[in-house]
């Protein structure tokens, strides 16, 4: 009797602690933006496309739901902008089809889903949330994860609502770099950057991470990157919740997303620190670039990225928005 009575106790002292949590949403269109190759109206659509996206995914945690719906209603307005490497915007692998690839992951279960290589889903985010929380996997890739969609009810768009003249044009760039045989050594801004992604706290107390992304343009049929891989493009835990945007193949050897979780929550170091430390040191001295927004159980905030700029978006504890490109 008497553990039961403590075990309440302790459960309504962590619920007026958490009664309290000021709401944070965090949120990235990607980086290698490059100042001198974006135009003034596709900033300005971009930046529409920001606000819009923290504004529907801080509206569900106002309304109190949780940080994984917070997560999925950004990152769904990102997908639905061709503007984004991620849904409709999604880059063409070199056999000129697009091949997408989701997380999402609850940090307070540490539940995740993910898909990847998935050529006809509006939304992979919504897909990535349905395998967390309908079926017993983690990840599905492929026909068989279109297939669990449709089993879900999810309706399979044409190849052609993905198709955007500027992404077929990256393509053919890319095609020509190969046959020119520079396809090797570091690759091109624009071919492994525009992922999408978003991190909350909601007024629980709990932490969630989800991330979108059409891969690498020219990417070898089949190719997976970070994204849909726990720990290393994406990851949420009590401490800590991360989504990366960069060259896929060095946030996957780094772990990235885990380790510098890991460092705020097993090693106690700020989490600027660890950040800066995974994204802005170590990422880079294997030869790898990209950012990554991260945030604590706290509320605090990290924006690391290497590139000339990365498309980002926040409300912190003080619950004003704001809106970023460059440095």
């Amino acid at each position: 009797m008497k553990s039961a009575v403590f075990a309440l106790t302790a459960f309504l002292v962590c619920g007026a602690a958490y009664a309290d949590t000021k709401p944070v949403l965090v949120i990235h269109g990607g980086a290698g933006v490059v100042r001198t190759d974006l135009s003034p109206e596709r900033r300005q659509a971009v930046e529409n496309a920001l606000s819009h996206a923290l504004h529907d995914g801080y509206a569900a945690l106002q309304a109190g739901r949780p940080a994984t719906e917070a997560v999925t209603a950004a990152i769904t307005v990102l997908e639905n902008d061709p503007n984004f490497n991620a849904g409709r915007g999604a880059v063409f692998t070199h056999d000129g089809k697009n091949e997408m690839d989701s997380a999402i992951m609850d940090g307070m279960t540490r539940r995740a889903g993910a898909v990847a290589g998935v050529h006809h889903i509006k939304n992979p985010i919504l897909l990535a949330q349905a395998v967390m929380e309908h079926s017993p996997h983690v990840l599905l890739i492929g026909d068989g994860a279109e297939t669990f969609a449709r089993s879900q009810g999810f309706v399979m768009m044409p190849e052609k609502y993905f198709w955007t003249q500027h992404r077929w044009d990256q393509l053919q760039e890319a095609l020509k770099d190969d046959a020119a045989g520079k396809q090797h050594g570091a690759l091109p801004l624009d071919r492994h950057f525009g992922t999408v992604g978003a991190v909350a706290l909601d007024k629980a107390g709990h932490l969630a991470a989800g991330t979108s992304t059409g891969g690498l343009t020219d990417k070898l049929y089949g190719r997976v990157g970070d994204s849909p891989l726990i720990g290393a493009g994406t990851y949420a835990d009590a401490h800590c919740a991360f989504s990366g945007t960069g060259w896929g193949e060095y946030y996957i050897r780094t772990v990235a997303a885990h380790e510098v979780c890991m460092r705020v929550g097993a090693l106690h170091q700020p989490l600027a620190q660890a950040a800066e430390e995974v994204i802005d040191q170590e990422i880079p001295a294997m030869g790898g670039n990209g950012g990554a927004i991260v945030v604590d159980e706290s509320g605090n905030i990290a924006l690391p990225f290497n590139t000339d700029g990365m498309y980002r978006a926040w409300i912190g504890k003080d619950g004003k928005a704001h809106v970023a490109i460059f440095k």
